[in-house]
């Protein structure tokens, strides 16, 4: 696992690059599916747009050990922070450019990111700031560089968009039957922000022990919709298509 930037890095191709606005959006939206596209083979990174700063528990420096120990869980190949302003970042040509470079960077054939519309305001801000990302990284008239290397082109063949808080219906649902583990104790790894009987810090809408319930009842109840044990959903922004009616499950 690599947490900070190198140059080697900058040639580093990969599957799924995932974003989340804080750390351990991706392993409460997509951890299961993340986990199951590792396993089958694909190279993963995840990119925070900020360090969780503002977040009623824990500190910054707490969630970077935390991030960094539940990217470990999942076996991403990379993970990396913007350290965009928790809260305040906006969806313009500064932050745009961030983003484009990530993507250049890696060059991910599909990318995740959050849920268009949630209760935290960063989450759909977040989520249409690395949509028009996606789009303008492959308009090559936009210029980037990452170290000393003027960057190409790139613009991922899909966009999804996992669920967070709100109920959103999802437009597919991935099988993560057999991932669970995986994903709940990435999520776990952030043990400042969920619930601990022992803690002395303010309680929060994600610190009750009934959240956590609600993360695995989910993934539960879209699994049951379909006819597996576990599933995570999530929202698209064109038609999805499939090779056969075969590779409907």
């Amino acid at each position: 696992l690599r947490i900070s930037s190198t140059k080697k890095e900058y040639k580093m191709k990969l599957d799924i690059l995932v974003f989340g606005a804080h750390p351990d959006d991706a392993e409460l939206g997509a951890g299961g599916t993340i986990a199951k596209e590792i396993a089958l083979g694909k190279k993963v990174g995840i990119v925070d747009l900020t360090r969780g700063e503002l977040g009623t528990r824990g500190s910054a420096e707490i969630r970077d050990k935390e991030s960094a120990a539940a990217a470990k869980v999942l076996g991403v190949a990379v993970r990396e922070n913007l350290k965009f302003r928790d809260g305040f970042f906006v969806n313009d040509e500064e932050h745009q450019l961030e983003v484009i470079k990530m993507i250049r960077k890696y060059q991910p054939n599909t990318v995740l990111c959050n849920a268009i519309d949630d209760r935290h305001i960063d989450h759909g801000k977040g989520s249409k700031l690395v949509s028009d990302a996606c789009f303008l990284s492959g308009l090559r008239r936009i210029e980037t560089t990452v170290g000393e290397e003027n960057q190409k082109e790139w613009r991922p063949k899909q966009v999804y968009h996992y669920i967070q808080w709100k109920n959103i219906t999802p437009d597919f649902v991935v099988d993560i039957s057999g991932y669970m583990e995986e994903k709940t104790n990435s999520i776990l790894a952030y043990a400042s922000q969920f619930h601990d009987p022992n803690s002395n810090e303010p309680e929060t809408p994600i610190s009750s022990k009934t959240f956590i319930q609600s993360v695995k009842y989910r993934s539960e109840d879209l699994g049951r919709l379909v006819g597996v044990d576990y599933a995570e959903g999530f929202t698209v922004e064109r038609l999805v298509a499939v090779d056969s009616l075969d590779n409907l499950i």
